[in-house]
Parts: C-alpha cells; structure tokens; sequence
C-alpha cells in the first residue's frame, strides 16, 4: 500500500474515533432526536448535486434509510444521551462486526468455521463482562441502545451489499432524505422544546453536527469505499482496528471516564474477538471475491 493511502486509512481511524465526542457534545446540546435530525440535514445538503432516481431499488433505499438511517443513529443518540461513560458505548458499539457476521450466515448462507464461531462467542462474553461492571451499572440501559443500534447497524451493513455498485453519496443522500421526515416527526414528540430552539443554537453545537454528518459520514465512509475499491479488503479491514481503542483514548481524554479492571478486561475480549472476525472475514472475502483496483 502506498505510503499516503496508508496515512488517508489513520486519518479516517482518527477522524471516527473522535466522532464520538462530536456525538456527545451535539447530543447533549441539541437533544438526541434533534441533533439526529440536524445532522442529516447538513450530509443531505451535500449530497443533493449527486442525488439520483434509481429504477429498481427504490424500495431497498427506503427500507435501508429507516434502519441504517432513522433507526440506527436515534437509537445511537439515546445512547449518548442517557449514558456518561463514552469508552463502554465505543466497546459495545463493536457488537455491530459479529451481528453481521451472524446476519450474513443465516441470509446470505456465509459458511463459517470454528475461528469466527469462537470471535462472536468472545465479542459477547466481553460485552457480558463490561455490562456487569458495578461501577458502570447506571449505564445499562444507554449499553443495551447501543446494542441495538449496532443491530441496526448490521442489518444496514447487510442492505448497503445489495446497493452494490451506488456511489457512497448517492446512498447517503437517499438516507437523510427517508431520515429526515422521520426524524422531525421524533424530535416533534420527544422534545419539542429542542426543536423549536434550533435557531438559537450556538455555532460550537452546528460545528460537532457538521463534524458527525460530514467528517464521519461522508468523508470517512467515502474515503474507505475508494479505498475498497484499490486494494484487497484483508489488507483495508484490519488498518480500521485502532477505531475503537482511539475512541476509548479520546473519551478518557476528554471526559475523565473511568476506567475499571472489569472494563478492560470485557474490552479486550471484545476487540480481539472483532480483530478475529474482521481479519478472517476479510481473507475470506478477498478469496471468494477479489477486489480489482479501477
């Protein structure tokens, strides 16, 4: 891999690892539902000039743009809304690799041996040790959204493999175009008040909503799609693994989240877990379908 495209793969890792911080700051100043919402309006602004119809699979869009749209990222929000410890949400947030490994297998019939059966078994033996940690057992229930929403997360995954061949933008546009109503709609019933103060909102507050609609979004995931598109996917996937352990390092930074025995320990089960499904997985791919640079 060249040198620069290697250093464009850190700079994503960087770029969502302190996405949530820009989650958290946009979430506890605007409202989860509200800052769902701004955040859509501002990545849906950019992609409009690529916007497209497409004939064909206009139903999947849909379907994708209420669960990896709508439904992911309010539950996402809810999570950062009701829990304080960051580093246990960005652990946790990890369950989304064995879901759609998981996912895969029983729908797209995947074949799987004992090495990614015994990774999930410890992606989730982690999460069990993180979620009985006494001293983040205030943060159950912002743990268990996050679990949702990385099922969300992963059924989306599944959907965005039947968009194959879409620009990122095009898909990103449709997303904020389905989410965007919905998500009015939420913010309307859950915190009205929020919504009704947007135009009040200080610029720091738009700034952490750009940041999560554009950096992580559009340039991040743009970013891998063109790199996908260069190089073998066992070479891509295992460079995005810092993710995580600069999204724990970032929320200790600066949050001051505590960092107990137990976490580490529930953490570290569920890192390598996902490194082991992340790093089969991908071999597995580039064997049964090469990637050819374009």
């Amino acid at each position: 891999m060249k040198p620069l495209h290697l250093a464009m793969i850190l700079a994503i890792d960087v770029v969502w690892g302190f996405n949530v911080v820009a989650v958290k700051e946009g979430v506890m100043s605007a409202g989860p539902m509200t800052a769902v919402l701004l955040r859509y309006v501002v990545a849906t602004l950019v992609c409009l000039p690529f916007l497209r119809w497409l004939p064909g699979r206009m139903g999947l869009i849909l379907l994708t743009g209420f669960i990896a749209g709508a439904l992911f990222m309010s539950l996402g929000a809810m999570s950062f809304a009701l829990a304080d410890n960051v580093s246990a949400l960005a652990i946790v947030g990890q369950l989304g690799v064995p879901f759609s490994l998981i996912l895969a297998v029983i729908f797209m019939k995947e074949e799987i041996r004992w090495p990614r059966i015994t990774a999930i078994a410890i992606c989730f033996a982690g999460v069990v040790v993180l979620g009985f940690d006494p001293a983040i057992a205030n943060e159950r229930v912002g743990i268990l959204l996050t679990a949702a929403a990385s099922l969300c997360w992963a059924v989306g995954n599944l959907l965005f493999r039947r968009l194959q061949g879409v620009p990122v933008l095009v898909i990103h546009g449709w997303l904020g175009l389905v989410s965007i109503p919905i998500m009015i709609a939420l913010a309307q019933f859950f915190e009205p008040a929020k919504l009704a103060a947007i135009p009040d909102l200080p610029l720091g507050t738009w700034g952490w909503v750009a940041y999560s609609g554009i950096m992580s979004s559009l340039v991040g995931h743009g970013g891998m799609t063109w790199l996908f598109q260069r190089y073998p996917v066992a070479v891509v996937s295992p460079l995005t693994l810092p993710t995580p352990l600069i999204s724990i390092s970032i929320a200790v930074a600066v949050y001051d989240t505590p960092i107990t025995g137990q976490m580490l320990v529930g953490g570290l089960l569920t890192l390598v877990g996902v490194a082991i499904i992340t790093i089969r997985t991908a071999q597995r791919r580039d064997s049964d379908m090469p990637v050819e640079p374009t």
